[in-house]
Protein backbone atom coordinates (compact mmCIF):
# COMPACT_ATOMS: atom_id res chain seq x y z
CA UNK A 1 0.00 0.00 0.00
CA UNK A 2 2.87 2.41 0.70
CA UNK A 3 4.00 2.15 -2.91
CA UNK A 4 0.45 2.85 -4.10
CA UNK A 5 -0.07 5.95 -1.98
CA UNK A 6 -0.52 9.32 -3.66
CA UNK A 7 -0.61 12.88 -2.47
CA UNK A 8 -3.38 15.23 -3.58
CA UNK A 9 -3.02 19.02 -3.28
CA UNK A 10 -6.27 20.92 -2.68
CA UNK A 11 -6.67 24.68 -3.13
CA UNK A 12 -9.95 26.18 -1.82
CA UNK A 13 -11.49 29.55 -2.53
CA UNK A 14 -11.22 31.34 0.85
CA UNK A 15 -14.91 31.95 1.57
CA UNK A 16 -17.17 29.94 3.85
CA UNK A 17 -19.42 28.48 1.16
CA UNK A 18 -16.37 27.25 -0.76
CA UNK A 19 -14.16 26.13 2.14
CA UNK A 20 -16.88 23.80 3.48
CA UNK A 21 -17.29 21.62 0.37
CA UNK A 22 -13.53 21.54 -0.31
CA UNK A 23 -12.80 20.19 3.16
CA UNK A 24 -15.72 17.80 2.89
CA UNK A 25 -14.24 16.55 -0.40
CA UNK A 26 -10.84 16.15 1.26
CA UNK A 27 -12.43 14.04 3.99
CA UNK A 28 -14.30 11.93 1.43
CA UNK A 29 -11.17 11.25 -0.64
CA UNK A 30 -9.07 10.37 2.40
CA UNK A 31 -11.64 8.04 3.96
CA UNK A 32 -12.84 6.39 0.75
CA UNK A 33 -9.27 5.63 -0.32
CA UNK A 34 -8.64 4.20 3.19
CA UNK A 35 -5.84 6.72 3.67
CA UNK A 36 -4.07 5.87 0.42
CA UNK A 37 -4.64 9.46 -0.69
CA UNK A 38 -2.65 11.84 1.48
CA UNK A 39 -4.31 15.26 1.62
CA UNK A 40 -2.43 18.58 1.48
CA UNK A 41 -4.48 21.79 1.77
CA UNK A 42 -2.71 24.84 0.36
CA UNK A 43 -4.70 27.94 1.19
CA UNK A 44 -4.45 31.74 1.36
CA UNK A 45 -3.86 33.24 4.78
CA UNK A 46 -7.16 35.07 4.47
CA UNK A 47 -9.98 33.08 6.11
CA UNK A 48 -7.63 30.21 6.97
CA UNK A 49 -9.51 27.01 7.85
CA UNK A 50 -9.11 25.56 11.33
CA UNK A 51 -6.50 22.85 10.82
CA UNK A 52 -7.04 21.41 14.31
CA UNK A 53 -10.35 19.93 13.12
CA UNK A 54 -8.51 17.89 10.47
CA UNK A 55 -5.49 16.21 12.08
CA UNK A 56 -5.01 13.81 9.14
CA UNK A 57 -4.37 16.60 6.65
CA UNK A 58 -1.38 18.86 6.06
CA UNK A 59 -2.22 22.58 5.88
CA UNK A 60 0.17 24.97 4.13
CA UNK A 61 -0.79 28.67 4.18
CA UNK A 62 0.55 30.97 1.48
CA UNK A 63 0.81 34.76 1.45
CA UNK A 64 -2.15 36.36 -0.30
CA UNK A 65 -1.00 39.98 -0.18
CA UNK A 66 -4.39 41.28 0.97
CA UNK A 67 -4.37 44.44 3.08
CA UNK A 68 -5.76 44.44 6.61
CA UNK A 69 -8.73 46.51 5.45
CA UNK A 70 -9.53 43.99 2.72
CA UNK A 71 -9.33 41.10 5.17
CA UNK A 72 -11.50 42.91 7.70
CA UNK A 73 -14.56 43.00 5.45
CA UNK A 74 -16.80 40.03 4.87
CA UNK A 75 -19.84 41.15 2.86
CA UNK A 76 -20.35 40.36 -0.79
CA UNK A 77 -19.60 44.00 -1.66
CA UNK A 78 -16.06 43.46 -0.39
CA UNK A 79 -15.58 39.76 -1.13
CA UNK A 80 -16.32 39.57 -4.85
CA UNK A 81 -13.69 42.12 -5.95
CA UNK A 82 -11.12 40.04 -4.02
CA UNK A 83 -11.44 37.12 -6.42
CA UNK A 84 -9.66 38.65 -9.44
CA UNK A 85 -7.01 39.96 -7.05
CA UNK A 86 -6.45 36.55 -5.46
CA UNK A 87 -6.14 34.99 -8.91
CA UNK A 88 -3.27 37.37 -9.64
CA UNK A 89 -1.32 37.54 -6.42
CA UNK A 90 -1.49 33.86 -5.45
CA UNK A 91 0.27 32.58 -8.58
CA UNK A 92 3.86 32.84 -7.37
CA UNK A 93 3.22 31.87 -3.72
CA UNK A 94 1.27 28.79 -4.80
CA UNK A 95 3.91 27.67 -7.29
CA UNK A 96 6.69 28.28 -4.76
CA UNK A 97 4.82 26.22 -2.18
CA UNK A 98 4.40 23.36 -4.62
CA UNK A 99 8.03 23.40 -5.72
CA UNK A 100 9.76 24.03 -2.40
CA UNK A 101 7.48 22.43 0.19
CA UNK A 102 5.71 19.59 -1.64
CA UNK A 103 7.45 18.40 -4.80
CA UNK A 104 10.88 18.70 -3.19
CA UNK A 105 10.00 16.01 -0.61
CA UNK A 106 11.76 13.07 -2.26
CA UNK A 107 10.71 10.40 0.24
CA UNK A 108 7.01 11.25 0.09
CA UNK A 109 4.47 9.66 -2.31
CA UNK A 110 4.12 11.34 -5.72
CA UNK A 111 1.61 14.15 -6.24
CA UNK A 112 -1.23 12.69 -8.31
CA UNK A 113 -3.05 15.94 -9.02
CA UNK A 114 -4.20 19.35 -7.85
CA UNK A 115 -7.88 19.80 -7.00
CA UNK A 116 -8.81 23.48 -7.04
CA UNK A 117 -11.99 25.49 -6.63
CA UNK A 118 -13.21 26.58 -10.08
CA UNK A 119 -13.02 30.24 -9.04
CA UNK A 120 -9.29 29.85 -8.38
CA UNK A 121 -8.67 29.47 -12.11
CA UNK A 122 -5.01 30.59 -11.90
CA UNK A 123 -4.16 27.15 -10.56
CA UNK A 124 -4.50 25.73 -14.09
CA UNK A 125 -1.51 27.76 -15.30
CA UNK A 126 0.54 26.69 -12.29
CA UNK A 127 -0.43 23.04 -12.79
CA UNK A 128 0.46 23.20 -16.49
CA UNK A 129 3.85 24.77 -15.75
CA UNK A 130 4.69 21.87 -13.41
CA UNK A 131 3.06 19.18 -15.57
CA UNK A 132 0.60 18.21 -12.82
CA UNK A 133 -3.01 17.28 -13.68
CA UNK A 134 -5.62 19.67 -12.29
CA UNK A 135 -9.17 18.63 -11.40
CA UNK A 136 -11.75 21.35 -10.75
CA UNK A 137 -14.26 21.41 -7.91
CA UNK A 138 -17.39 23.36 -8.75
CA UNK A 139 -19.30 24.25 -5.59
CA UNK A 140 -22.52 25.35 -7.30
CA UNK A 141 -25.20 23.45 -9.20
CA UNK A 142 -24.60 22.15 -12.71
CA UNK A 143 -27.39 24.37 -14.05
CA UNK A 144 -25.62 27.51 -12.87
CA UNK A 145 -22.35 26.50 -14.45
CA UNK A 146 -24.06 25.66 -17.75
CA UNK A 147 -25.40 29.20 -18.14
CA UNK A 148 -22.23 31.13 -17.29
CA UNK A 149 -21.57 31.73 -20.97
CA UNK A 150 -24.38 34.28 -20.91
CA UNK A 151 -21.80 36.62 -19.38
CA UNK A 152 -20.13 36.63 -22.78
CA UNK A 153 -23.25 38.06 -24.35
CA UNK A 154 -24.57 34.75 -25.71
CA UNK A 155 -27.90 33.07 -25.10
CA UNK A 156 -28.17 30.80 -22.09
CA UNK A 157 -28.30 27.06 -22.60
CA UNK A 158 -31.80 25.63 -23.01
CA UNK A 159 -31.81 23.06 -20.23
CA UNK A 160 -34.55 20.49 -20.40
CA UNK A 161 -37.08 20.70 -17.61
CA UNK A 162 -36.12 24.19 -16.43
CA UNK A 163 -37.82 27.55 -16.64
CA UNK A 164 -35.19 30.25 -16.66
CA UNK A 165 -34.80 33.79 -17.86
CA UNK A 166 -32.34 36.65 -17.70
CA UNK A 167 -33.36 37.51 -14.14
CA UNK A 168 -32.31 34.05 -12.96
CA UNK A 169 -28.83 34.05 -14.42
CA UNK A 170 -25.80 34.24 -12.12
CA UNK A 171 -25.00 37.80 -11.20
CA UNK A 172 -23.47 39.81 -8.41
CA UNK A 173 -24.46 42.97 -6.60
CA UNK A 174 -21.23 44.75 -5.85
CA UNK A 175 -19.70 48.19 -6.14
CA UNK A 176 -16.87 46.90 -8.34
CA UNK A 177 -18.08 44.33 -10.86
CA UNK A 178 -15.84 45.31 -13.77
CA UNK A 179 -13.59 42.28 -13.45
CA UNK A 180 -16.32 39.79 -12.68
CA UNK A 181 -17.52 38.87 -16.20
CA UNK A 182 -13.88 38.24 -17.07
CA UNK A 183 -13.56 36.14 -13.91
CA UNK A 184 -16.46 33.97 -15.09
CA UNK A 185 -14.96 33.65 -18.57
CA UNK A 186 -11.57 32.67 -17.14
CA UNK A 187 -13.21 30.19 -14.79
CA UNK A 188 -15.05 28.46 -17.63
CA UNK A 189 -12.06 28.41 -20.00
CA UNK A 190 -9.64 27.09 -17.39
CA UNK A 191 -12.16 24.45 -16.37
CA UNK A 192 -12.26 23.31 -19.99
CA UNK A 193 -8.46 23.05 -19.90
CA UNK A 194 -8.51 20.91 -16.75
CA UNK A 195 -8.39 17.13 -16.42
CA UNK A 196 -11.79 16.70 -14.78
CA UNK A 197 -14.70 18.28 -12.97
CA UNK A 198 -16.12 17.33 -9.54
CA UNK A 199 -19.67 18.32 -8.58
CA UNK A 200 -21.32 18.60 -5.19
CA UNK A 201 -24.63 17.41 -6.61
CA UNK A 202 -26.35 14.17 -7.59
CA UNK A 203 -27.66 12.96 -10.93
CA UNK A 204 -31.30 12.55 -9.94
CA UNK A 205 -31.40 16.26 -9.04
CA UNK A 206 -29.21 17.80 -11.76
CA UNK A 207 -29.25 15.21 -14.55
CA UNK A 208 -30.24 17.30 -17.59
CA UNK A 209 -27.83 20.08 -16.64
CA UNK A 210 -25.02 17.58 -16.11
CA UNK A 211 -25.70 16.17 -19.57
CA UNK A 212 -25.48 19.69 -21.01
CA UNK A 213 -22.16 20.35 -19.27
CA UNK A 214 -20.73 17.01 -20.40
CA UNK A 215 -21.55 17.89 -24.00
CA UNK A 216 -19.73 21.22 -23.70
CA UNK A 217 -16.79 20.07 -21.58
CA UNK A 218 -15.01 17.04 -23.02
CA UNK A 219 -13.47 16.09 -19.67
CA UNK A 220 -14.56 13.50 -17.09
CA UNK A 221 -17.37 14.71 -14.81
CA UNK A 222 -17.85 13.32 -11.30
CA UNK A 223 -21.15 14.22 -9.55
CA UNK A 224 -20.46 12.66 -6.14
CA UNK A 225 -22.66 14.73 -3.83
CA UNK A 226 -24.23 15.62 -1.54
CA UNK A 227 -20.82 15.92 0.14
CA UNK A 228 -22.12 16.65 3.63
CA UNK A 229 -23.94 13.30 3.76
CA UNK A 230 -20.64 11.46 3.18
CA UNK A 231 -18.60 13.15 5.91
CA UNK A 232 -18.63 13.28 9.72
CA UNK A 233 -19.64 16.48 11.45
CA UNK A 234 -16.16 18.06 11.70
CA UNK A 235 -16.70 21.80 11.56
CA UNK A 236 -15.04 23.99 8.96
CA UNK A 237 -17.11 26.98 10.04
CA UNK A 238 -15.25 30.29 10.18
CA UNK A 239 -17.78 31.50 12.76
CA UNK A 240 -18.45 30.00 16.19
CA UNK A 241 -21.57 27.87 16.14
CA UNK A 242 -24.08 28.41 18.95
CA UNK A 243 -25.48 25.01 19.92
CA UNK A 244 -27.83 26.51 22.51
CA UNK A 245 -30.42 26.82 19.75
CA UNK A 246 -30.71 23.03 19.65
CA UNK A 247 -31.93 23.02 23.26
CA UNK A 248 -34.48 25.67 22.30
CA UNK A 249 -35.62 23.59 19.30
CA UNK A 250 -36.06 20.58 21.58
CA UNK A 251 -38.91 22.46 23.29
CA UNK A 252 -40.80 23.24 20.06
CA UNK A 253 -43.55 21.27 18.35
CA UNK A 254 -42.73 19.18 15.24
CA UNK A 255 -42.38 21.21 12.00
CA UNK A 256 -43.41 24.41 13.81
CA UNK A 257 -40.20 26.48 13.46
CA UNK A 258 -38.99 28.45 10.47
CA UNK A 259 -35.19 28.60 10.37
CA UNK A 260 -33.77 31.81 8.88
CA UNK A 261 -30.18 32.19 7.72
CA UNK A 262 -28.77 34.25 4.86
CA UNK A 263 -25.28 32.74 4.82
CA UNK A 264 -21.89 34.24 5.62
CA UNK A 265 -21.64 37.04 3.02
CA UNK A 266 -25.08 38.57 2.43
CA UNK A 267 -25.72 42.02 3.89
CA UNK A 268 -29.02 43.81 4.56
CA UNK A 269 -29.76 47.40 5.31
CA UNK A 270 -31.37 48.40 8.59
CA UNK A 271 -34.83 48.86 7.07
CA UNK A 272 -34.79 45.34 5.60
CA UNK A 273 -33.85 43.82 8.95
CA UNK A 274 -36.73 45.63 10.63
CA UNK A 275 -39.23 44.55 7.94
CA UNK A 276 -38.18 40.93 8.43
CA UNK A 277 -38.69 41.27 12.17
CA UNK A 278 -42.13 42.85 11.72
CA UNK A 279 -43.18 40.21 9.17
CA UNK A 280 -42.03 37.44 11.50
CA UNK A 281 -43.98 38.95 14.37
CA UNK A 282 -47.16 39.26 12.28
CA UNK A 283 -46.86 35.68 10.96
CA UNK A 284 -47.30 34.27 14.47
CA UNK A 285 -44.87 31.45 13.60
CA UNK A 286 -42.02 30.29 15.82
CA UNK A 287 -38.58 31.03 14.40
CA UNK A 288 -34.85 30.49 14.76
CA UNK A 289 -33.02 33.44 13.20
CA UNK A 290 -29.29 33.71 12.51
CA UNK A 291 -28.21 37.34 12.89
CA UNK A 292 -24.45 37.29 12.51
CA UNK A 293 -22.06 40.23 12.99
CA UNK A 294 -21.96 42.19 9.75
CA UNK A 295 -25.40 41.09 8.54
CA UNK A 296 -26.42 44.76 8.46
CA UNK A 297 -24.36 46.99 6.20
CA UNK A 298 -21.90 49.20 8.04
CA UNK A 299 -23.09 52.53 9.35
CA UNK A 300 -21.70 55.15 11.68
CA UNK A 301 -22.89 53.02 14.58
CA UNK A 302 -20.16 50.37 14.72
CA UNK A 303 -21.72 48.70 17.72
CA UNK A 304 -24.99 48.14 15.86
CA UNK A 305 -23.05 46.87 12.84
CA UNK A 306 -21.26 44.27 14.97
CA UNK A 307 -24.49 43.34 16.76
CA UNK A 308 -27.40 44.00 14.37
CA UNK A 309 -29.94 42.93 17.01
CA UNK A 310 -29.58 46.52 18.28
CA UNK A 311 -31.68 47.54 15.27
CA UNK A 312 -34.63 45.32 16.23
CA UNK A 313 -37.81 46.91 17.64
CA UNK A 314 -38.17 46.65 21.39
CA UNK A 315 -41.39 44.63 21.27
CA UNK A 316 -39.67 42.13 18.98
CA UNK A 317 -36.99 41.57 21.62
CA UNK A 318 -39.75 41.09 24.19
CA UNK A 319 -41.28 38.44 21.92
CA UNK A 320 -37.91 36.65 21.89
CA UNK A 321 -37.86 36.71 25.68
CA UNK A 322 -41.34 35.18 25.73
CA UNK A 323 -39.93 32.11 23.95
CA UNK A 324 -41.59 32.35 20.52
CA UNK A 325 -38.28 32.92 18.79
CA UNK A 326 -34.57 32.35 19.17
CA UNK A 327 -31.74 34.48 17.74
CA UNK A 328 -28.13 33.26 17.45
CA UNK A 329 -25.04 34.73 15.78
CA UNK A 330 -24.34 31.47 13.92
CA UNK A 331 -26.07 28.10 13.98
CA UNK A 332 -24.93 24.49 13.46
CA UNK A 333 -26.96 24.31 10.26
CA UNK A 334 -26.77 20.55 9.63
CA UNK A 335 -28.14 19.83 13.09
CA UNK A 336 -30.79 22.54 12.82
CA UNK A 337 -32.18 21.37 9.48
CA UNK A 338 -32.23 17.77 10.71
CA UNK A 339 -34.20 18.72 13.83
CA UNK A 340 -37.86 17.57 13.79
CA UNK A 341 -39.04 20.98 15.03
CA UNK A 342 -37.87 22.73 11.84
CA UNK A 343 -40.60 22.91 9.21
CA UNK A 344 -39.18 25.47 6.81
CA UNK A 345 -35.97 27.29 5.86
CA UNK A 346 -35.83 30.95 4.78
CA UNK A 347 -32.55 30.91 2.89
CA UNK A 348 -30.31 33.02 0.66
CA UNK A 349 -30.29 29.99 -1.68
CA UNK A 350 -26.58 29.25 -1.54
CA UNK A 351 -25.92 25.83 -3.04
CA UNK A 352 -24.70 24.27 0.22
CA UNK A 353 -27.82 25.45 2.05
CA UNK A 354 -30.09 24.32 -0.78
CA UNK A 355 -28.62 20.81 -0.78
CA UNK A 356 -28.70 20.56 3.01
CA UNK A 357 -32.37 21.55 3.08
CA UNK A 358 -33.27 19.05 0.35
CA UNK A 359 -31.40 16.28 2.15
CA UNK A 360 -33.43 16.86 5.32
CA UNK A 361 -36.77 17.20 3.52
CA UNK A 362 -37.26 20.85 4.53
CA UNK A 363 -39.16 23.16 2.11
CA UNK A 364 -37.62 26.56 1.47
CA UNK A 365 -38.46 30.24 1.23
CA UNK A 366 -35.84 31.64 -1.13
CA UNK A 367 -34.46 35.18 -1.04
CA UNK A 368 -31.34 35.14 -3.26
CA UNK A 369 -28.71 37.88 -3.18
CA UNK A 370 -26.05 37.24 -5.84
CA UNK A 371 -24.22 34.76 -8.05
CA UNK A 372 -25.64 31.25 -8.40
CA UNK A 373 -28.27 31.96 -5.74
CA UNK A 374 -30.59 33.43 -8.40
CA UNK A 375 -30.65 30.20 -10.39
CA UNK A 376 -30.82 28.01 -7.27
CA UNK A 377 -33.89 29.90 -6.06
CA UNK A 378 -35.60 29.52 -9.43
CA UNK A 379 -34.92 25.79 -9.47
CA UNK A 380 -36.27 25.40 -5.92
CA UNK A 381 -39.45 27.35 -6.65
CA UNK A 382 -40.23 26.49 -10.29
CA UNK A 383 -38.28 23.40 -11.38
CA UNK A 384 -38.23 21.12 -8.33
CA UNK A 385 -41.12 23.04 -6.70
CA UNK A 386 -39.93 22.43 -3.17
CA UNK A 387 -40.17 26.02 -2.02
CA UNK A 388 -41.28 29.58 -2.66
CA UNK A 389 -39.37 32.64 -3.82
CA UNK A 390 -39.69 36.17 -2.46
CA UNK A 391 -39.50 38.43 -5.50
CA UNK A 392 -41.34 41.62 -4.60
CA UNK A 393 -40.20 44.45 -2.35
CA UNK A 394 -39.33 43.16 1.12
CA UNK A 395 -42.31 44.36 3.12
CA UNK A 396 -43.83 43.07 6.35
CA UNK A 397 -47.19 42.01 4.90
CA UNK A 398 -45.49 40.19 2.02
CA UNK A 399 -43.15 38.45 4.46
CA UNK A 400 -46.07 37.44 6.67
CA UNK A 401 -47.97 36.04 3.67
CA UNK A 402 -45.05 33.96 2.37
CA UNK A 403 -44.12 32.61 5.80
CA UNK A 404 -47.70 31.44 6.33
CA UNK A 405 -47.76 29.82 2.87
CA UNK A 406 -44.58 27.95 3.78
CA UNK A 407 -45.31 27.08 7.42
CA UNK A 408 -49.01 26.85 8.25
CA UNK A 409 -49.92 23.16 8.23
CA UNK A 410 -53.71 23.16 8.60
CA UNK A 411 -55.63 23.19 5.31
CA UNK A 412 -52.50 24.13 3.36
CA UNK A 413 -52.37 21.97 0.24
CA UNK A 414 -49.50 24.05 -1.20
CA UNK A 415 -47.26 23.18 1.76
CA UNK A 416 -48.35 19.55 1.74
CA UNK A 417 -47.33 19.18 -1.91
CA UNK A 418 -43.96 20.89 -1.33
CA UNK A 419 -43.25 18.55 1.57
CA UNK A 420 -44.06 15.50 -0.57
CA UNK A 421 -41.78 16.70 -3.38
CA UNK A 422 -38.85 17.64 -1.13
CA UNK A 423 -39.04 14.29 0.65
CA UNK A 424 -38.97 12.59 -2.74
CA UNK A 425 -35.73 14.45 -3.55
CA UNK A 426 -34.40 13.52 -0.11
CA UNK A 427 -34.99 9.84 -0.89
CA UNK A 428 -33.31 10.23 -4.29
CA UNK A 429 -30.25 11.80 -2.65
CA UNK A 430 -30.02 8.87 -0.26
CA UNK A 431 -30.40 6.43 -3.15
CA UNK A 432 -27.55 8.06 -5.09
CA UNK A 433 -25.21 7.61 -2.13
CA UNK A 434 -25.92 3.92 -1.54
CA UNK A 435 -23.68 1.19 -2.96
CA UNK A 436 -24.41 1.08 -6.67
CA UNK A 437 -25.99 4.55 -6.66
CA UNK A 438 -24.84 7.18 -9.14
CA UNK A 439 -22.85 9.27 -6.63
CA UNK A 440 -21.25 6.16 -5.15
CA UNK A 441 -20.19 4.97 -8.60
CA UNK A 442 -18.89 8.42 -9.53
CA UNK A 443 -16.81 8.50 -6.37
CA UNK A 444 -15.35 5.10 -7.15
CA UNK A 445 -14.52 6.36 -10.66
CA UNK A 446 -12.95 9.52 -9.26
CA UNK A 447 -10.68 7.58 -6.90
CA UNK A 448 -9.59 5.31 -9.76
CA UNK A 449 -9.03 8.34 -11.99
CA UNK A 450 -6.78 10.03 -9.42
CA UNK A 451 -4.69 6.87 -9.05
CA UNK A 452 -4.34 6.66 -12.84
CA UNK A 453 -2.19 9.79 -12.98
Amino acid sequence: MDQERRRVVLFPCPFQGHINPMLQLATILHSHSKGALSIIIVHPEFNSPNSSNYPNFTFLPISDGLSESQQAHSSIHDAMPMLPVLNQICVSPFKDCLVNKILSQQHEPPVACIIADALMHFTQHVADSLNIPRIVLRTSSAITFAVFKVLRGKDYYPIKGTSTGAADLPRVKTNDAEGLPQLAIDMVEQTKASSGLIWNTFELLDQSALETVCQEFSIPNFPIGPFHKLTPASSSSLLTQDFSCISWLDKQAPSSVIYISFGSLAALDQAQLVEIALGLADSEQSFLWVIRPGLVRSSNDDKAYEDPTNFLPQYFNEMIQSGRGCIVKWAPQHEVLAHPAVGGFWTHSGWNSTLESICEGVPMLCWPFFGDQMMNARCVSQVWRVGLQLENELERSEIERFIKRLMVQENNKEREEMVVRVNDLKEKAELCLTIGGSSYQSLESLIDYIFSF
